[in-house]
């Protein structure tokens, strides 16, 4: 087995990073999303046994050239975000970032890339209605947060596959996508074409989430930098995650993910994790919040 470089336990400290932007989105209100998680969250993990500390909010800044389009913008957050994570990391702290939309992805995953690249590639579980391997030439929205995952496989705008450094941050045979139902042909073209192992919502329903669980684990733990787990709410079936920006039907069921999470608690070799697309405006009591909430300490 490949022995571990970055010495991260169990016990490890968590950092929580609100990345709130909605410029990748259509729907720009998803930017309240780690807002309206921060006011619960210290107390939730704490009461969970989880020793946590909230780090602070990355947003756009007031200043901001407001000539710049979403990429440039996107591109300076991202980089941004990539700094503070690769600064946990470095200081043997496991990290949670809490999206905005999923774009933050690109500054999340390309910090902890740099962070551990002496000691390899890092891996990634990708769970997910969509894709979001798009490219601004295959887009048919524009819309940035369905190209996150295409970006952190260097495909995509030159600015959004620059940050932290130069080129891919992640090699396809390290990542595994979970819980899609919901993409174009030109993304499933383009992971298919890199080797990326996608399960579907039907290899879910056939074969159960804890086999497809254990199957992406095994993907990314190959992996000898450490691997993470990126979260877009709209994975989870509507009707237990109402508040998200782009709902769609027949997803995973919120006890069902919460249950198969379960499998990399206490992993030493899980750098961190990511929830992203909460929209409150779009929730029902607090639901998706409390999710949110529930998911963090399942895999913490």
């Amino acid at each position: 087995m490949t022995q571990r470089a970055h010495h991260l336990t169990s016990s490890a400290p968590v950092t929580v990073i609100g990345a709130a932007w909605c410029l990748g989105a259509r729907d720009q209100r998803c930017d309240f999303g780690p807002h309206q998680v921060r006011r619960a969250l210290e107390k939730h993990l704490s009461d969970s046994g989880i020793a946590a500390r909230w780090h602070g909010t990355l947003s756009p800044l007031p200043n901001i050239d407001v000539t710049l389009d979403a990429y440039a913008q996107v591109a300076e957050l991202s980089a941004r975000l990539a700094r503070t994570v690769a600064a946990e990391i470095s200081q043997y702290r496991r990290f949670a970032v809490i999206g905005g939309d999923h774009s933050c992805a690109i500054g999340t995953w390309s910090g902890a890339a740099v962070a551990q690249r002496k000691n390899g590639s890092i891996g990634l579980i990708w769970i997910d209605a969509h894709m979001d391997s798009h490219t601004p030439q295959s887009s048919r929205s524009g819309a940035i947060h369905g190209m996150p995952l295409a970006c952190l496989l260097g495909q995509g705008d030159a600015r959004l596959i620059s940050v932290g450094d130069a080129g891919a941050k992640l090699h396809a045979a390290h990542v595994a996508v979970i819980g899609v139902r919901s993409y174009e042909p030109e993304e499933q073209f383009l992971l298919a074409r890199l080797g990326v192992r996608v399960f579907s919502m039907h290899e879910i329903r056939r074969d159960g989430l804890d086999h497809v669980m254990r199957a992406a684990l095994n993907i990314a733990r190959s992996a000898a930098g450490g691997y993470g787990i990126s979260i877009d709410l709209d994975a989870i079936d509507p009707v237990d995650a109402p508040g998200v920006g782009s709902p769609e039907p027949g997803g995973i069921p919120a006890q069902t993910l919460l249950n198969s999470l379960v499998l990399a608690q206490g992993d030493a070799a899980l750098l961190g994790v990511e929830v992203a697309e909460l929209n409150p405006f779009r929730d029902r009591a607090d639901k998706t919040t409390q999710l949110t909430l529930d998911l963090l300490s399942a895999m913490l």
